[in-house]
């Protein structure tokens, strides 16, 4: 018997997901995810308030940056639909944040915090996104091993560059203009 074809999935299935949950669509695949813990909250909410003031508003830093928590992005023709936990674009290519549900431009950095549920889809699915889109930087922070890893795109693939634990020292490009404070980021 001849399997059914599937049916790709469409932006209307992400807005019918109930309000506890995050969709993302990746090469036509819903993927449904429940809001984060609060470990992986925590990492995410400190790491984007150490990188705000520097960054975003040039507070003991360069500026020059607009970084957003899960903002949602389309990409490509299809297009792809996904939710990183912390993006970044520099004003030289996003000058104004856009006044719109959605972000079409790549961004040029992308965090993602690693849970059990949610690694496998990070590294498998999205960071082949992330490449073919030439987002310059994906950091991969793991709130359980206490890890930190930093990759730069690097012609048709990622390098890993950096990998930082515990509460070591850390000042990771593209914000290396500052010393990140990643004890914080594990603290309960």
């Amino acid at each position: 018997m001849a399997e059914a074809a599937q049916t790709r999935a469409v932006y209307a299935d992400i807005l019918a997901l109930p309000s506890h949950q995050i969709g993302e669509i990746i090469q036509g695949v819903l993927y449904a995810q429940p809001r984060p813990s609060t470990r992986h909250a925590r990492a995410s909410s400190v790491l984007g308030g150490e990188l705000e003031p520097a960054f975003g508003r040039g507070r003991g830093g360069p500026g020059g940056w607009i970084i957003l928590d899960e903002p949602e992005i389309h990409l490509g023709s299809e297009p792809d639909i996904l939710v990183p936990d912390l993006s970044g674009w520099g004003r030289e290519r996003m000058p104004e944040l856009p006044d719109a549900p959605f972000i079409t431009l790549p961004p040029d950095w992308v965090c993602e915090v690693l849970s059990v549920s949610t690694q496998k889809l990070d590294r498998s699915k999205k960071l082949p996104v992330y490449r073919r889109e030439r987002v310059a930087h994906v950091w991969l922070i793991d709130p359980t091993a206490r890890t930190l890893e930093i990759f730069r795109q690097d012609g048709e693939s990622y390098r890993l560059i950096g990998t930082y634990a515990d509460d070591q020292p850390c000042r990771a490009e593209p914000f290396d203009a500052i010393e990140l404070d990643l004890g914080a980021l594990w603290q309960r």
